[in-house]
């Protein structure tokens, strides 16, 4: 695909992060970005495919936070991504396979992803949940929201009550990361990422227990 139409989609793509909070503003697609590239070297795929809908994966996310108990970002970011490709006269084979790396890549639906370019953008965004980076969006998103620090709460539930946390997050979610790679290489990277976060949760666990 040529290089400058991929160059004008990530441009147009940056548009729909201004004003985005910083656990998920521009800055997350590009970490995903460079995430893709690198599992995409060695699990293979069309690196064009991988490209362009990691640029457009989360465009939708603006529109579903007027609205998250209803919306879903990713099917927003289809509908906005389809008519960015028809704008740029992308062929509908490619389409058709971008189309389904964006509508596939959320954790908490059940639409699993098919292709090696799906599986590499699941990953990808994954990943920049655990971490050193997932424990800085974590609380970002806890100041975000304006939820705890840290609470008791033993279920993750449909949205962000009052007494969810960073912590319900890492337990019910984060920690499950590495379980549900897609790729070898995906899952490399996470079992290394999952024992920092782990780490991390493990000791904010003693501090609150008021242990030196």
């Amino acid at each position: 695909m040529d290089e400058g139409v991929i160059q004008k989609i990530d441009e147009e793509a940056k548009r729909y992060f201004e004003g985005a909070e910083p656990s998920h503003d521009w800055s997350h697609v590009q970490r995903v970005y460079n995430m893709a590239i690198q599992i995409a070297e060695k699990e293979g795929g069309d690196l064009s495919i991988i490209r362009i809908a990691t640029l457009l994966h989360d465009i939708g996310r603006q529109k579903e936070s007027e609205n998250p108990e209803n919306l879903d970002h990713a099917q927003i970011s289809v509908e906005y991504a389809s008519k960015i490709l028809d704008e740029y006269e992308v062929d509908s084979d490619k389409k058709e396979q971008i189309l389904h790396c964006i509508s596939s890549h959320r954790f908490r639906i059940n639409k699993e992803p098919k292709s090696i370019e799906a599986k590499v953008l699941f990953d990808s965004d994954k990943l920049d949940s655990i971490g050193a980076i997932g424990i800085a969006r974590a609380y970002s998103f806890v100041g975000e929201k304006k939820i705890k620090l840290y609470s008791n709460k033993n279920y993750l539930g449909n949205g962000y009550e009052k007494e969810h946390s960073a912590v319900t997050e890492f337990l019910f979610k984060l920690s499950k990361i590495k379980d549900r790679m897609l790729t070898e290489t995906g899952r490399l990277i996470a079992l290394e990422r999952h024992q920092y976060i782990s780490d991390f949760f493990e000791r904010l666990k003693k501090e609150l227990g008021g242990e030196l």
